[in-house]
């Protein structure tokens, strides 16, 4: 009997390099990084009283922790930005940073069970953790803006204009950040779980070598201020304030070697998870 050719909806092939990225394919399961966002968002509330709630705890806590500390105690300069305002602005872009990078970074061991079981391209998993935390920023966001505007109504001078368009720049700018250094880490601690534990660490350490709690302007003249200058991360929350407030330290050059490294990080770390994805299932 005749074997007869069978018409296959999907042809599941290996890699032939380390630059074949098929991110076409990515694309055609958008589908399911929407249904892993929702997964996301669901499951991190499901069994909470106050759920969402906590996105507006949680900064408003910090900024009148930062606030006591830092700007009434410390008495850091805030680049004339109102103290509350610049504390939160710098809180809800860092949060999402660091949320991407340390929910990425454990990509192939937190979800070894589900790898091994079902084919679809493993950056689709990583991609909607980036998505979900945009929904968080939002939030975030949203009582940022809220009191621009109740001190807008009370007599504050408040900047609306059109540098609010870099925003979501900005943003993008740091998804990409934050995704591809968590591929990277994710595709070391594979092998060395040490990464692990010196992620959390690495990442409070880092959120001081970034001006969150203190404007640029404030390290002129100090002989170590060139470190926090060379941090990637250093301009975009910069422009980022600038972009809301038109005071700051902003630098186009500056955000343009951010967005060289961004790119430079983004492709290495797709290489490493290209790479790693083929055999992390013999290590994890």
């Amino acid at each position: 009997m005749k074997e007869q050719d069978e018409d296959w909806t999907l042809i599941i092939k290996p890699h032939s390099n380390l630059f074949d990225l098929q991110l076409k394919e990515v694309w055609r399961y958008q589908d399911l990084l929407f249904l892993f966002v929702k997964r996301d968002f669901v499951a991190q509330y499901k069994q909470t009283i106050l759920g969402p709630l906590w996105h507006f705890i949680q900064p408003l806590f910090t900024t009148i922790m930062f606030l006591v500390v830092f700007n009434k105690i410390a008495n850091i300069p805030t680049d004339g930005i109102k103290p509350i305002l610049f504390y939160m602005s710098g809180i809800a872009i860092w949060n999402y940073f660091s949320s991407c990078l340390t929910a990425t970074s454990n990509t192939f061991s937190a979800n070894a069970g589900i790898f091994g079981k079902v084919y679809f391209p493993r950056l689709v998993l990583p991609l909607s953790i980036v998505v979900s935390n945009v929904v968080k920023f939002g939030i975030q966001f949203l009582l940022l803006l809220s009191l621009m505007i109740y001190f807008a109504f009370n007599g504050e001078q408040i900047h609306f204009g059109l540098s609010w368009l870099y925003i979501p720049v900005l943003i993008i700018m740091m998804a990409f950040m934050g995704l591809g250094l968590g591929i990277i880490i994710s595709s070391l601690t594979t092998k060395y779980r040490d990464f692990t534990v010196l992620l959390g660490f690495a990442v409070q350490l880092l959120m001081y070598a970034t001006p969150i709690i203190y404007p640029l302007s404030f390290l002129i003249g100090n002989k170590y201020g060139w470190l926090i200058s060379w941090n990637p991360l250093t301009p975009i929350v910069e422009a980022f304030r600038f972009a809301l407030f038109e005071q700051g330290t902003f630098s186009p050059v500056s955000l343009m070697y951010s967005a060289v490294f961004i790119i430079v990080v983004f492709f290495f770390g797709l290489v490493m998870f290209n790479r790693v994805e083929r055999s992390f299932m013999d290590t994890v």
